[in-house]
């Protein structure tokens, strides 16, 4: 791999990564002669702000260069990261499902057609995203404010060499870098023009992708500009094009369909039914204008039970490969002021529009089915012309009502992206006595806007309507045929009932910084070494729901506008000591200390530390080990977000039950102190709960421990067979906890019930009867993560030959377990390489 050095690049440091390739094998002639050529100039290196000459960090790292970009065949940063075998699963362009995730209680949102990248399993919005050293604006959302970064903002066009540090690193660059740290270094000393085109395309010629590419540059002896554009096009793959997407769980046919058919699924309490209950549906398209579908105490042709047989296949409507299209401007500017002082800027402006598309929206009507009151509590008129059954259907009778209206055609979500970014700043150096210091400043805003449409949703209050009472269906209302199959929905009713929504969202980021190093004084093992800094960020965040789920209308929860602010001061600082150099048994043996402390608007004041052994043998042996503290303050979406409401059926444990059952003599006394009264009976299991943020979380913190050591014996360098050799081992975990997440209702009120822990109890409200007035199922500091891991990294470069130079880079990660707080507030281990819910976390990953 080829790997570039300069002054006052800020750098994920590795030496393992020397004259190989990431991804495979290949021969690379122009990157060996630059691979042999190292600088032994000072240099800043990502998980340190201290400059040094050494080419090794305290940490484990992974460099991405130009060319493995290049020869990756990839078009996005987020598919290269991807890759790595640290990574976990996160949000990419062959996640269909990401525009269909409704309100998520955690108040992010879900990113729609972006890509990110997720290390150690612990999430994207736990990884921290740096462009040039200095941090780049979270995604917008669908549906809420996120706060994780869409690396599809970012043209790989730009791209110098991705750097990734993969250790914990608050205590340099605070919030959100507790798994690690992404640095994208961007193109410097551009002189010319550059143009590139490609293509490629997947069989059956489906999603094909077109990428255009031109950068121009120039420099004189103090000003050095680039400018560039790109474009790329992807097209979708339809999850019907292969027989293993073409069902929701390959190999098991409709098993795994929904309830939610064409032909539609009814189940309602009535004596003429076997059990007293209907469960059927019906096997052809009817409107039933034969009269009553009872005759002599049962049901005729028109309908038949309902069967796993029955279920609906919506695969096939899926993408495999979601659509989308990018453009983008970047500008580069680096200016000499004085042989001292260099100020630089850079503009990037980038435009996204991707597409999700699902199976046509399914209606489902009845208690506790949709989670809004008016599809909650609907009845269907008996006199609605298309009510075969001759009764009211409604809360005292009606279980469920469920119908996919194909007619409409799929779903199709469709987002608008825009990302601004500026920053500027200047830098340079100067002596005090004998000894150089560093400094910079810098300055940075940006804002990333999202839109997204959705084509194919349904108006919930004129479902309502159309399935009232005739004499209520006045105006351009039209009368539902919900108990007809396919076919029986016609253009009328589809209009009447039919809603195109659009939610916007917006985040953005203004921050500046100051930093200082040098040596501050000699030991007899070498220079102790410094760097301090001061930063402010300030983090606004906005979502806004279509108006019609702002009014609470739309088919499915309601939700309110989010907005909100925070911000934070910071002040870090980092000392390395040099204990030894030369000694018999250390040709060098440093120990490097640094803290942070960030005070947040939103949550006050944290300190988070540092240390790091370095501890080099000789040439070939160096064993290194790092503990760090880490933090994710809560975001604005999880602080701020705003309230959704749904109905879910709960038991309470301090009421009689619906069946007579007694509360437990246990407790009693907790009981009486939630204020509910002896003999209170629960009349009612459904409750609504509103869901949203929570202003009084607390950051999520982490300790996170690595130690390994890097061998690049003797015999193998510059040897007639070798011209290198690197062997790293990393031992990692992670323990993380406060992670702020949702926990089950039903879980909520009995930690309420059995522990009377405010955390649980200060949501709900009782009356005076002791029955549930108010439940309010906030986001808490519940979750806990905790894994525990290996990193294998091997590297060979061959000699240079006739035909080039090859090398061999092998990397693997080892996931010895994961365990994690669910949404039932217990923990839960993972059983490594087994899926779990659609996601898994593999044992072992190799490439």
């Amino acid at each position: 791999m080829k790997v570039r050095f300069s002054p006052l690049s800020l750098a994920i440091q590795s030496a393992l990564l020397i004259a190989v390739l990431p991804f495979s094998a290949q021969a690379q002639t122009a990157a060996a002669e630059e691979t042999k050529t190292k600088s032994l100039d000072t240099v800043l290196v990502t998980g340190s702000r201290i400059k040094k000459a050494e080419l090794e960090g305290l940490a484990p790292v992974q460099v991405i260069s130009r060319i493995d970009l290049d020869r990756s065949g990839l078009t996005s940063i987020g598919d290269v990261l991807q890759q790595i075998t640290a990574s976990g699963s996160s949000l990419n362009t062959k996640f269909n499902s990401s525009g269909n995730f409704g309100f998520p209680p955690d108040g992010g949102g879900v990113g729609a057609g972006s890509t990110t990248v997720d290390l150690r399993h612990l999430g994207a919005k736990r990884v921290l995203v740096l462009v040039d050293g200095l941090r780049w604006v979270s995604e917008s959302s669908a549906s809420g404010v996120s706060t994780a970064t869409d690396l599809n903002t970012i043209p790989l066009s730009i791209v110098d060499h991705i750097e990734v540090l993969e250790d914990g690193a608050s205590s340099l660059y605070g919030s959100d870098a507790i798994a690690g740290v992404v640095n994208i270094i961007t193109k410097k000393d551009l002189d010319g023009a550059q143009a590139t085109v490609s293509y490629g395309a997947y069989d059956g010629k489906d999603g094909d992708t077109t990428n255009y590419d031109l950068s121009w540059g120039g420099k004189t002896e103090k000003l050095r500009f680039m400018l560039a554009a790109s474009y790329n096009k992807t097209k979708a793959i339809g999850s019907d094009s292969t027989a293993q997407s073409s069902f929701p769980v390959p190999g098991t046919g409709l098993r795994f369909g929904s309830s939610g058919t064409p032909n539609g699924r009814f189940i309602f309490t009535d004596p003429r039914c076997p059990g007293g209950e209907c469960d059927i549906t019906t096997p052809n398209g009817s409107s039933f204008p034969n009269g009553p579908v009872f005759i002599d105490g049962g049901l005729t042709d028109d309908f038949i039970p309902f069967s796993r047989a029955n279920r609906f296949n919506f695969s096939p409507f899926n993408l495999l490969l979601t659509p989308s299209e990018r453009k983008s401007v970047f500008t580069s500017i680096d200016y000499d002021v004085s042989d001292r002082v260099r100020w630089k800027s850079k503009f990037l402006f980038n435009n996204r529009q991707s597409v999700n598309q699902a199976a046509p929206e399914p209606i489902f009507l009845g208690p506790g089915n949709t989670g809004n009151p008016l599809g909650d509590d609907i009845t269907i008129s008996a006199d609605n012309p298309f009510n075969p059954f001759g009764v009211d259907l409604g809360p005292d009778n009606l279980i469920l009502v469920g119908r996919r209206p194909i007619e409409g055609g799929p779903r199709i979500f469709k987002q608008d992206v825009d990302t601004w970014y500026f920053s500027t700043g200047l830098e340079g150096d100067f002596d005090v006595g004998e000894r150089v210091f560093y400094w910079d400043v810098n300055a940075l805003r940006s804002e990333n806007k999202a839109d997204q449409t959705t084509f194919g949703s349904y108006n919930l209050a004129h479902i309502n309507q159309a399935l009232g009472p005739v004499a209520n269906c006045t105006g351009s209302c039209v009368p539902l045929n919900i108990f007809g199959g396919p076919g029986t929905l016609t253009a009328a009713m589809l209009r009447y009932i039919g809603a195109d929504l659009t939610d916007k969202s917006e985040n953005n980021l203004t921050m500046w910084s100051a930093n200082l190093s040098g040596d501050l004084f000699d030991l007899p093992a070498g220079g102790l070494s410094f760097a301090a800094g001061y930063e402010y960020r300030k983090n606004n965040g906005s979502f806004q729901p279509d108006a019609l789920i702002v009014a609470g209308e739309s088919n499915g929860v309601p939700s309110l506008p989010t907005r909100g602010t925070i911000d934070v001061n910071e002040f870090y600082g980092e000392i390395n000591i040099p204990l030894l150099a030369d000694a018999g048994f250390a040709k060098r043996l440093d120990v490097t200390l640094a803290s942070r402390y960030s005070d947040y608007s939103s949550s006050g004041g944290t300190t988070n530390n540092k240390v790091g052994l370095r501890w080099q043998i000789n040439d070939q042996f160096l064993i290194r080990g790092t503990y760090a503290e880490g933090l994710r303050a809560a975001s604005v979406g999880e602080l701020f977000g705003s309230a959704s409401r749904f109905d879910a059926q709960l038991i309470d444990k301090c009421l009689i039950s619906l069946s007579g059952n007694p509360p437990p003599a246990s407790l009693a006394a907790n009981c009486a102190t939630l204020g509910v009264p002896v003999g209170a009976q629960q009349a009612n299991s459904q409750i609504s709960i509103t869901t949203g943020g929570n202003p009084e979380l607390s950051p999520e913190s982490a300790d996170s421990y690595s130690a390994g050591f890097v061998f690049s014996p003797a015999f193998a360098t510059e040897a007639n067979w070798s011209d290198r050799l690197d062997l790293e081992v990393t031992w990692y975990r992670h323990e993380l906890s406060g992670a702020i997440q949702a926990i089950d209702a039903q879980t909520q009120l009995n930690l309420c019930i059995d522990t009377l822990d405010p955390q649980f109890c200060d949501g709900i409200t009782r009356a005076s009867t002791g029955v549930i007035g108010g439940f309010a199922n906030r986001l808490v500091n519940l979750g806990q993560i905790t894994t525990e891991g290996l990193d294998f990294k091997f590297n060979w470069a061959l000699p240079e030959s006739d035909f080039g130079q090859f090398g061999v880079n092998w990397s693997t990660t080892y996931v010895d377990s994961f365990s994690a707080v669910g949404a039932n507030a217990v923990v839960q281990p993972r059983k490594v390489g087994v899926e779990v819910n659609d996601s898994g976390i593999p044992e072992i990953t190799s490439n």
